[in-house]
């Protein structure tokens, strides 16, 4: 599968370039048209980029997780690409997973107040995700991406060729978010996962690419309704957060450490589930099916912290809400989500034990 998907109105303008083993030749394509190109690359990456005699190109390489994502982070990306003497005419591509993306993004966004700005992302879960769209930021003790901007990339690679060493357990952080487009949007694409899931696990290229462009397909649907989350109903670009109200405060809560972004987001789907399951939105047997094909592919669906007062002070602080109550992205059916809005956190807590 070779696609360009092209995103040009008033408000966005960006394209998705889904093409495989066409890296090195992407970087050599932006050098071209650039004064200085600086490649922030995680250092677990191993990729031949082969940029002998590209003078203009600056690699910068550094290990990645969530912990480069604090102020710590975003201070010492900005002053090495000052250092290196960045200019308007420079710009900047992310290879890497989707922590590196949110940084460089957010870097990108403010140095010299706005560079060109280039990913390509190396997991599934940035190739669905956090690339597409135009999020990033940084993290503080208060909560997950609570500081950063809003900042479209010119253009994305999709490159499956990068995932062939893929860590299993990074596979499934990535169809946490594969699998939730489809509960949101899409009932067909939720029943062509039941039939594939398997393949997809197993590398097979055309699966991949099939499930990445309709999740893509997905995501750029809400991107373009409602680029800034400004909307309050079932377009808005919240709708894109199930699982992550609880996701979220679940990985804060424990710091990052215990789950990888797509587990805690699978336990956060789970129980979102179960929540519009327990206010008469989503029926028992639908619950079931979802509930089924989690433990099928062994994605985690339950944590502890569940039911401990401790996790509402983490909900609480989600960028959804407001009026101290708490907003959801809920479903009522396979392939169909509400936005949920005001319930306060006495109401949460006790749903929560009661799930």
């Amino acid at each position: 599968m070779q696609k360009k998907i092209n995103i040009n109105n008033k408000k966005l303008k960006t394209s998705i370039l889904i093409k495989r083993n066409f890296i090195s030749k992407f970087v050599k394509n932006i050098a071209k048209k650039n004064e200085k190109v600086f490649c922030i690359i995680d250092s677990k990456i191993r990729i031949n980029l082969n940029l002998t005699n590209q003078k203009n190109i600056i690699i910068i390489s550094f290990k990645c997780g969530e912990k480069i994502k604090t102020f710590d982070g975003y201070k010492n990306l900005s002053e090495k690409l000052i250092l290196k003497d960045v200019n308007r005419k420079s710009a900047v591509i992310a290879i890497g997973g989707g922590t590196l993306g949110d940084l460089a993004g957010f870097v990108a966004s403010t140095v010299l107040r706005g560079l060109d700005f280039y990913l390509i992302p190396t997991t599934l879960l940035s190739q669905v995700d956090s690339s597409i769209g135009g999020k990033n930021g940084i993290n503080t003790i208060y909560g997950k991406n609570l500081i950063g901007t809003f900042y479209q990339p010119k253009e994305v690679l999709i490159d499956i060729s990068v995932l062939n060493s893929l860590p299993k357990k990074e596979m499934k952080s990535g169809y946490a978010e594969i699998i939730k487009h489809a509960l949101i949007k899409d009932y067909s694409f939720f029943c062509w996962l039941e039939k594939n899931t398997k393949k997809l696990f197993n590398l097979n290229k055309s699966i991949l690419e099939e499930a990445i462009y309709r999740s893509i397909m997905i995501k750029l649907f809400y991107v373009k309704k409602d680029e800034k989350e400004f909307l309050l109903n079932k377009n808005s670009r919240a709708m894109l957060n199930f699982g992550h109200t609880i996701g979220h405060a679940i990985e804060s809560h424990y710091n990052y450490k215990k789950f990888n972004h797509g587990e805690a987001i699978c336990i956060g789907m789970i129980t979102e589930a179960k929540i519009s399951n327990y206010l008469g939105l989503l029926t028992s047997n639908e619950l079931k099916r979802i509930l089924a094909h989690f433990k099928k592919y062994t994605l985690k669906v339950n944590d502890n912290i569940l039911k401990d007062k401790r996790l509402i002070k983490k909900i609480i602080k989600d960028k959804k809400n407001f009026q101290n109550n708490i907003n959801f992205a809920l479903i009522d059916k396979i392939g169909s989500s509400i936005f949920y809005k005001k319930l306060d956190k006495t109401k949460v807590y006790k749903i929560l034990k009661n799930i």
